[in-house]
């Protein structure tokens, strides 16, 4: 998969991942990806509603090992 653009929201906490990458998904073109790597753990569950609301895809995360883990989310946006 073709990541378009990064953003790196480590060390903040909800709703600022959120709000970033809802800025960042507003700069792109539909269907281009956007990966974004965050470390608040409420995250996983923020992502997968704001896609829900939004109509973006959520097409990818995982989980990097570390402390503290690094949630990577990749949204395509719609």
């Amino acid at each position: 998969m073709d990541i378009d653009r990064d953003l790196d929201v480590k060390g903040l906490n909800c709703p600022l991942p959120i709000l970033r990458a809802k800025k960042a998904l507003a700069e792109m073109e539909s269907g281009q990806v956007l990966r974004v790597k965050a470390t608040d753990p409420k995250s996983a569950g923020d992502f997968e509603a704001f896609c829900r609301q939004t109509g973006h895809q959520l097409v990818d995360q995982q989980t990097e090992e570390g402390s503290p883990a690094v949630l990577v989310f990749s949204i395509r946006r719609k």
